[in-house]
């Protein structure tokens, strides 16, 4: 096993605990970006910034020709209040990094201070684009930065990046081939009926039964539409209607989320589901409006690049250091619209340390992470860059 960069955990522990204790949302992350921009130039890097509103990229050039390798990191919070009591807890009352990002940015910016240090022993030539990304949290930052041209004006070959996860052990490295996370897709239904007093139901279309038949037929799009091999979640997150317990009121609205991993299911669900909630509508005398919107593609690995991941973590970490053990999730990233684009991988980084306390889910109010996991991801990340350039051609 390689001894990680330890001399700089410290640094990445204090870069870590001042984002933590000042946490901003998607496109807020001004702050973050200027520590984070300040941090690069003292560094020599040419900063090219205000990319997706608040995102930022530095070119490393070995001077060798080969390949470029991007490397990411998303820097926006989430609208949680946190409940910790640790001495470097969020100051911004309602917002909180509650899924590692201020870690994944603390990590970039070590990378970056090892590149200017040390890059002769894991840059044998080609380039290292540094990203750091706003807005992964639903603000589909990600897309916003590829339709800025940065693929293309930094000439991309391969994309990366990693995540802490409270779900594998620390020491561990989770990576999959294929598809690792969900689509994030987004409905909301309004069902319009007629209203009328609660006790003369005949002479009303009532909102509140079209859309409880919704909910249990909206369910049959993964029970009989979708491959039973097929991951595919389909979930009513709200279903909110009238105010008067004598009311039939005139509109039902249900809002939810479709998580799919294959591209077939991903594109025949909008279909399916608009026509199935008509029907259904139609037949109880009731019209509906239907809104559909796309937010995260599904995560889709490279295998070949996955195999450059499990290299690069067995060159760190010993033999015994991959897991597809809580892996795979239904949950979205952002990431995948650069897989959608090019070859890449990303791949989990253990933190969780039930020992230490640090066992709670992200987007949890008491989420936090074992900063011992900092240097392991800053290690698995370097030997990535250097095991992908010495292999590509």
């Amino acid at each position: 096993m390689k001894v990680y960069p330890s001399h700089r955990k410290e640094e990445m522990v204090r870069y870590r605990r001042t984002f933590h204790q000042f946490p901003e949302l998607k496109y807020e992350e001004r702050e973050t970006a200027s520590f984070v921009k300040a941090h690069l130039e003292s560094l020599g890097f040419q900063v090219e910034s205000g990319i997706a509103e608040t995102g930022l990229v530095a070119l490393f050039d070995s001077g060798i020709p080969g390949k470029t390798i991007l490397v990411r990191a998303d820097m926006d919070a989430l609208p949680i209040h946190e409940e910790n009591h640790h001495d470097y807890k969020s100051k911004n009352p309602g917002k909180m990094h509650a899924c590692g990002h201020d870690g994944h940015t603390s990590i970039l910016m070590a990378l970056s201070s090892e590149l200017k240090a040390s890059f002769s022993e894991f840059v044998p030539k080609g380039r290292v684009l540094l990203c750091f990304q706003p807005a992964e949290e639903g603000g589909s930052g990600a897309d916003k930065m590829i339709a800025s041209g940065i693929l293309d004006r930094y000439k991309v070959d391969s994309v990366f990046a990693l995540h802490v996860w409270n779900h594998i052990d620390l020491g561990k490295v989770g990576v999959v081939n294929g598809t690792m996370m969900a689509s994030v897709d987004e409905f909301k239904i309004t069902v319009k009926g007629t209203s009328g007093h609660g006790a003369i139901p005949q002479h009303t279309v009532d909102p509140i039964v079209v859309g409880s038949h919704l909910v249990t037929a909206l369910q049959t799009l993964v029970s009989r539409n979708v491959d039973p091999l097929e991951p595919c979640v389909v979930t009513v997150g709200s279903f909110h209607s009238g105010n008067a317990f004598n009311v039939i009121p005139e509109t039902a609205i249900l809002h939810g989320t479709v998580r799919t991993y294959s591209k077939s299911v991903y594109e025949m669900i909008p279909k399916r589901m608009e026509s199935l909630v008509n029907q259904v509508a139609t037949g109880f005398g009731a019209t509906v409006d239907f809104e559909y919107n796309r937010i995260d593609k599904p995560t889709i690995n490279d295998p070949a690049m996955a195999d450059i991941v499990r290299t690069a973590a067995k060159n760190v970490l010993g033999q015994d250091c991959l897991t597809e053990e809580n892996t795979r999730t239904m949950g979205g990233e952002d990431f995948s619209a650069f897989l959608m684009e090019k070859p890449g991988c990303y791949f989990f980084i253990g933190s969780r340390n039930e020992a230490k306390g640090f066992i709670h889910s992200h987007h949890s109010s008491f989420f936090d992470f074992d900063e011992d996991a900092l240097p392991i991801g800053l290690s698995v990340m370097k030997e990535v860059i250097k095991t992908y350039l010495l292999n590509s051609f």
